[in-house]
């Protein structure tokens, strides 16, 4: 009987320590932008069955309840939180959020690799040497659609649009760069952390639907929410 129960407080110790791992990730990233914190869930073990409810006692009455004993709990998993982040206002032309559902792309592989592209919910971009717009971070990852920004336009003179396209001020005319296209997921939960706030598709999360945001139906978001939306705000 007692190694029943240190065996269960046991597990408790080991499912709380996880849970505390868990939310001490959270408070460590609560100034990483694009961060989506996760919650721990939690899980009954098997139990042990030392009586059946319906079968008859040794007064041929049915026992109205059985006897178990339970073995314990487990963290089950963690279950990401993709509601929508706190706004903070930077005055960057190349610092943007989604507005709804969705995640911005970026090349994290080559060409010919199967995992070429990761999905993020940081909009923190600025440009390379190439002038394309890359993520603000040591990597660099590059946005795609890969747009570029030729050489002698000033960043200021930036515009994106709600529906994701992408202008700069030549010669005193709006000339569009390129389309900035989300992706959505039918189970965002069940994409794969792989750290810089990127994620990528899993066979739980489903394949990643393209499209412009606002316009395009494989971008609508669920019920009771809003359209995704483009502001020059960083998420």
């Amino acid at each position: 009987m007692a190694n029943i129960a240190l065996g269960s407080a046991s597990s408790a110790l080991s499912a709380l320590n996880t849970k505390l791992d868990v939310i001490a990730n959270n408070l460590a990233n609560v100034n990483t932008v694009g961060y989506k914190a996760s919650r721990a869930n939690f899980q009954d073990l098997l139990y042990i069955e030392r009586a059946q409810p319906g079968t008859l006692n040794s007064n041929g009455d049915q026992r109205p309840i059985g006897l178990y004993v339970g073995l314990g709990v487990k963290v089950s998993g963690t279950h990401l939180n993709f509601e929508q982040g706190s706004v903070m206002t930077t005055n960057r032309p190349l610092d943007i959020m989604i507005n709804g559902r969705g995640f911005f792309q970026v090349e994290v592989g080559s060409d010919t690799s199967t995992d070429r592209l990761a999905y993020t919910r940081a909009g923190a971009f600025t440009l390379n040497a190439e002038g394309q717009i890359v993520m603000a971070s040591d990597t660099g990852r590059r946005l795609q659609p890969t747009i570029t920004v030729d050489e002698g336009v000033e960043i200021s003179s930036l515009t994106i649009t709600e529906d994701g396209r992408v202008f700069a001020r030549v010669s005193g005319e709006l000339t569009e760069l390129g389309q900035i296209e989300i992706a959505t997921f039918v189970n965002p939960s069940g994409l794969k952390q792989i750290g810089e706030s990127l994620f990528v598709e899993t066979i739980a999360s489903g394949t990643a639907n393209l499209g412009e945001p606002g316009t395009d139906a494989a971008c609508s978001p669920t019920a009771g929410s809003k359209r995704p939306t483009w502001i020059r705000l960083a998420s």
